[in-house]
């Protein structure tokens, strides 16, 4: 029987194949059969999806999301991309727009901090790439890490409660915002899957998943 959807699974996440031939309204229906039937499989879990066999729009894209979260208990964390050229043009978009905040309310770095590093910034600052166990980080905004964030980070300096911190991989040493911190391991321990956003709640520091309705919540409060 041929199979209009397959499925892969790997520790980065899963990959489903298309058929290239079937209409999109039947690929979209037998896409639902397939994770409802392996729901139970699957179980409760956060995943990045990569999508292959089929040029897709990103309407496409959305609905194929939607109806994999619609008929089982996956989230899908983000949605990776295989076409080179997108993902070129995406990182112009990208280097762009930083460029752009950059002039205008902050700034931003490219690399890791390694060990005995130690960056400051006078606004917020957004880093594109790894904060490691013992390099530190210190701002007067929003601290946003592109990359996994080990080392310490104090964000609103200057007394400003409303700062963040959020990094794609949160795991860091000490965390700081304005007059409240919370310290953890040495052992630079995970705080959650996919990326993670720190601020401060009810006069304590709290760190909780970016999802799509926490991240619009935020969006809008700004």
């Amino acid at each position: 029987m041929h199979n209009a959807v397959v499925i892969k699974s790997s520790k980065a996440g899963m990959t489903v194949i298309l058929d290239p031939e079937l209409p999109f309204d039947g690929l979209l229906e037998a896409l639902g059969k397939k994770f409802r039937e392996s729901a139970k499989f699957w179980g409760s879990v956060q995943m990045t999806l990569t999508l292959e066999g089929r040029s897709l729009t990103a309407a496409e894209e959305f609905k194929i999301v939607d109806t994999i979260t619609r008929n089982s208990q996956i989230e899908i964390l983000c949605l990776l991309d295989t076409d080179a050229q997108r993902i070129e043009r995406c990182e112009k978009a990208l280097n762009d727009k930083l460029m752009e905040l950059n002039s205008q309310t902050g700034q931003f770095y490219r690399g890791a901090l390694r060990r005995g590093d130690t960056l400051e910034s006078e606004a917020s600052i957004v880093i594109i790439g790894d904060v490691d166990h013992g390099a530190r980080v210190t701002a007067k905004g929003n601290v946003i890490v592109l990359g996994q964030l080990r080392g310490t980070v104090t964000a609103g300096v200057a007394g400003n409660q409303d700062a963040v911190v959020m990094a794609t991989l949160m795991a860091p040493l000490q965390l700081r915002i304005g007059e409240y911190s919370s310290r953890f391991n040495e052992k630079n321990k995970r705080l959650g899957r996919g990326p993670m956003l720190a601020f401060l709640e009810a006069g304590r520091l709290v760190i909780r998943p970016l999802n799509k309705t926490f991240l619009n919540n935020m969006l809008n409060f700004t």
